[in-house]
């Protein structure tokens, strides 16, 4: 047997953990400690946001970038230093006896909002609490309270439910005391602690600067409000080739784009004392007509997806081929040049989507870089002149790993540590170079080529044809409908004369609105609870009556329709009796095959195919149907599944179609 082909050098694995929120605040100016609308910012800061840098602390030999937007930074400090809520926050507080019949289905609702075996069911009093709800139990006055502290007790890491961690401050912060407690909790308890949580948040920033100035960390970011660069620069460039896709009215605001940079840039330099040298562009957009913005802001590199690499250059680029993907490219021209980095979609996705589902997690750690040493170390000539990119969200996923996912980060950080072929960059690292770590320098000069750079982000539409592309955020009628309406108020800027310094409030509603993920939710590309769905949509419409409310206008009446078709939701799980006419029902299950439903008692058949959709972090999630919603003469719907590769409908199911807003907890327990 002929002996394996020594590589010369290491590997390198370049890391990027993206941390991403929206803008949840419910008016733009005004009282800082007006309320957000959403809890995520919060929750994800105690799970997340420090955890992740606290962890990767622990092993020194392992660099990596954690890319923080400022959307998120922002939100984090109006916390902590302006006493700044949320909707969430102010329903925990409220005692229980006082919650109003809304705020008590709420609760039931949308305090379970985590992952129910790995972080609910594994605590024995919010297991009850679950089950009482599943089975349709009155909830006491003592179980709402309970209810309410488990929620916020649940989203603190592992490190501070079962231990004490010593924050970045000098503090020690231990929930042990609350979790052995399990039940019988006081209004005195959930101050506390809610008063811990934001001692975790007033460490976030601390800790990811003290990382950076060490060398451990670069923190890259993104623009200011998230928003999909290509679009804002102009939309008829966006890629769509989803069935039936079509571009909406042109919106082309190159000025703006350049502001969400410019702002970015600010304000990373104020908090970090440096500026970036780093951007993920916002879901890894980018495309040729957006260069001279990031490379004119004085970013070294930027990073987005291996699909943006096969359809780049005239003729697209082979990526299958190691010694391709993996080699530092250079994008621009001039002086406007940047290092462009395209990360392995199969290997970021495999974190975020599959080692959750391994029974032993180091074992899971030891394979994932046993696929790196065979995939690619082992294939490529030079491995000191290769980089690996792996880029993921650092937050959703971790709830979906049971005990956090730690087992996996710790077994995959040692093992990057003590590997002889393979060394853990940060991407700033690997175009400088580190002597000290006897990494090379890769200059833009020696990089190859990549024009022209397709214009496409991470991500490949679900049932759309092969090829990343912009069909998440553009080209279906509640996308476009979104898009058409945010460029009408831009419009009315223009014509009003109003700049960013006449009309600041204005432009920052604006800008807010020009984020991301208001467009990610519109459409049926993704799941999002009935209820939350309609909150990301009141908020974009929000921010754009804010324009014309600053521009001492009435808002168009128009921005008062929702945009987001509504509905409720129906899965084997949660089953719902009742729905009001005026609303549609989507049925959400894990196989697919077709719904049969009628709405005259199996008199008449109606079939509609059930389609794949993804969720928050577009994992495939299921196969979904939508029906409805229904006329005034329509009294009760059936409707039953018949499963691929099957002749008969399998159980039927009815639920009673009432008058608008009469649906009860049907529908209110789902925070509609």
């Amino acid at each position: 047997m002929a002996a394996r082909k020594r590589r010369k050098g290491r590997l390198s694995v370049g890391i990027l953990w993206h941390q991403h929120q929206p803008y949840y605040r419910t008016r733009i100016g005004g009282d800082p400690r007006d309320a957000y609308l959403l809890p995520w910012v919060r929750l994800h800061a105690v799970r997340d946001y420090y955890p992740m840098a606290a962890l990767v602390s622990e092993f020194p030999g392992v660099h990596l970038t954690i890319n923080l937007v400022p959307s998120l930074v922002a939100q984090l400090e109006e916390y902590v230093d302006a006493g700044a809520t949320d909707r969430w926050m102010e329903l925990s507080l409220k005692p229980a006896s006082s919650l109003t019949p809304l705020e008590h289905d709420f609760l039931i609702a949308r305090f379970f909002d985590a992952d129910w075996d790995n972080e609910v069911r594994v605590h024995p009093r919010y297991a009850e609490l679950l089950e009482l709800r599943l089975n349709r139990v009155s909830f006491r006055e003592r179980d709402l309270t309970d209810l309410q502290m488990w929620f916020n007790l649940a989203w603190f890491p592992p490190e501070m439910r079962n231990g004490t961690v010593t924050l970045e401050d000098g503090s020690d912060l231990t929930v042990r005391d609350f979790v052995s407690k399990s039940h019988g909790f006081v209004r005195d308890d959930i101050e506390e602690l809610l008063d811990r949580q934001l001692t975790v948040m007033r460490n976030v920033v601390p800790i990811h600067r003290r990382l950076l100035e060490s060398g451990q960390i670069d923190v890259s970011v993104t623009p200011f409000y998230h928003p999909i660069l290509p679009v804002l620069v102009d939309s008829d460039l966006s890629t769509i080739d989803a069935t039936g896709a079509t571009l909406p009215p042109r919106f082309a605001y190159p000025e703006d784009a350049k502001e969400q940079i410019d702002r970015a840039v600010a304000f990373y330099t104020d908090r970090f004392g440096r500026r970036p040298r780093g951007m993920w562009p916002s879901e890894g957009s980018v495309g040729e007509h957006m260069l001279d913005l990031a490379a004119g802001a004085g970013f070294t590199w930027m990073a987005t997806d291996r699909g943006v690499l096969e359809k780049s250059g005239e003729w697209g680029y082979e990526t299958e081929d190691p010694d391709v993907l993996l080699r530092p490219y250079m994008a621009g021209a001039g002086e406007n040049r940047l290092s462009v980095f395209f990360r392995h979609t199969r290997l970021s996705d495999d974190i975020g989507f599959t080692l959750q589902g391994y029974a032993d997690y180091d074992h899971a750690a030891e394979e994932y870089l046993g696929w790196i040493r065979t995939g690619f170390a082992d294939r490529v000539e030079d491995r000191s002149e290769r980089i690996i990119s792996i880029i993921l969200d650092g937050e959703n996923c971790w709830g979906s790993y049971r005990n956090g996912g730690r087992a996996f980060l710790r077994g995959l950080y040692r093992r990057l540590e003590d590997d002889p072929d393979l060394v853990a960059v940060s991407f700033t690292d690997y175009v400088d170079g580190d002597p000290e770590r006897r990494l090379p320098a890769h200059p833009q000069d020696e990089q190859h080529e990549v024009s022209p750079l397709f214009t496409a982000s991470w991500i490949d539409e679900m049932g759309s044809p092969h090829g990343n592309d912009l069909n998440i955020w553009i080209g279906s009628p509640e996308e476009n409908r979104a898009w058409e309406l945010l460029g009408k108020a831009r419009s009315r800027l223009a014509e009003a004369e109003a700049t960013p310094k006449s009309h600041p409030r204005a432009y920052e509603s604006l800008y807010v609105a020009e984020g991301s993920d208001w467009f990610w939710w519109f459409g049926d590309d993704f799941v999002l609870a009935p209820g939350v769905d309609l909150a990301f949509d009141w908020l974009f419409r929000e921010r754009l009556r804010d324009v014309y409310r600053e521009l001492g206008e009435e808002p168009p009446s128009e921005l008062d329709a929702p945009i987001r078709r509504r509905f409720v939701m129906w899965t084997p799980i949660e089953p719902i009796d009742a729905v009001s006419r005026d609303r549609a029902i989507r049925c959400l299950v894990d196989r697919p095959g077709t719904l049969v439903w009628t709405t005259d008692g199996w008199r008449t058949r109606h079939e509609t195919q059930l389609t794949a959709i993804g969720d928050v972090m577009a994992l495939h999630a299921g196969y979904v149907a939508t029906i409805g919603p229904f006329d005034k003469e329509c009294r009760e719907v059936g409707f039953g599944f018949r499963w691929r590769g099957a002749t008969r409908v399998a159980r039927r199911h009815t639920i009673r179609v009432v008058e608008s807003g009469k649906a009860g907890e049907a529908e209110g327990t789902r925070g509609d």
